[in-house]
């Protein structure tokens, strides 16, 4: 989950094939986006790494007068996209890194929306200066993402099972999952790429994993496709191997709630709005 070139290859494969999984677990964050968004009213929206398309075909659906794009790398995902979106007739995906889009005639947006998206610039303040001249003037920018690694227990939990050094250590200002999490960091990326009117609004909330009479194993077959822990455990043998995955089996367990499986995550709701 750092670059595009990983985007077009397994992650996407693997992210297109547990999209159902991963929109469950962002509920929380998808309603506070959803609710951001319409509150604002639009005419053409953006939506900038679509993924899967839930955000884009939700959009479309309530607003049947409005017009949608979802923009995203993987093919893969857009595949799933095109198949959830394929009865509105406002909506379309497209193949395309939304730092190079440029909107057709009569389709620069007046909403850009994302759904942790955003964090994988390699040029951040390039892409969000390219972004904010292929807008209407003044439009409005709502986004997810989450806040800095130590902020969310989820990553600490999985961490936990892991042998020492096994766990993720990149340079947190590197494109990946928690590159905006800092929000100084950010407020200062969209300015100097133009934006204005940028706010913050955190949002906790629990991080469903799995659920039901089999939600233990089902949570721990998710993190062991999806997540910093999957690529770690998939690099090990032997009893290293075993024993992180009863560690992880046991942070599955401890977390475990009325056949719920929920883990504490924490991200930012970012608006902004164009230069008018």
């Amino acid at each position: 989950m750092t670059n595009q070139f990983e985007w077009t290859g397994q992650v996407g494969n693997v992210w297109a094939a547990e999209w159902q999984r991963t929109d469950r677990s962002f509920t929380p964050v998808t309603h506070r986006l959803l609710e951001a968004a319409q509150s604002q009213g639009f005419a053409q929206a953006l939506d900038i790494g679509c993924g899967a398309g839930e955000l884009a075909v939700s959009l479309a659906a309530e607003a049947p007068s409005a017009r949608v794009i979802g923009v995203d790398v993987s093919d893969e995902l857009l595949g799933i996209a095109r198949e959830r979106g394929d009865a509105l007739p406002n909506l379309r995906f497209e193949l395309c890194d939304a730092a190079a889009w440029t909107p057709g005639e009569g389709e620069r947006p007046d909403l850009l929306v994302s759904r942790h998206g955003v964090m994988f610039f390699d040029d951040p303040v390039a892409a969000f200066a390219h972004i904010a001249g292929e807008a209407a003037p003044g439009a409005n920018l709502i986004f997810s993402c989450f806040r800095e690694r130590k902020e969310n227990a989820w990553v600490r939990e999985l961490a936990s099972a892991l042998p020492p050094g096994e766990g993720p250590k990149p340079d947190p200002n590197a494109p990946g999952p928690f590159a905006f999490g800092d929000r100084d960091r950010v407020a200062g990326i969209l300015a100097d790429a133009g934006w204005r009117e940028i706010d913050f609004e955190p949002i906790d909330y629990p991080m469903l994993a799995g659920e039901g009479p089999g939600a233990v194993d089902e949570a721990l077959s998710y993190f062991l496709r999806i997540g910093p822990a999957a690529r770690a455990v998939a690099s090990l043998e032997g009893k290293q191997r075993e024993d992180a995955l009863a560690g992880l089996r046991n942070v599955m367990e401890r977390n475990l709630s009325d056949t719920r499986v929920t883990l504490p995550a924490a991200c930012w709701i970012v608006t902004a709005r164009a230069p008018g």
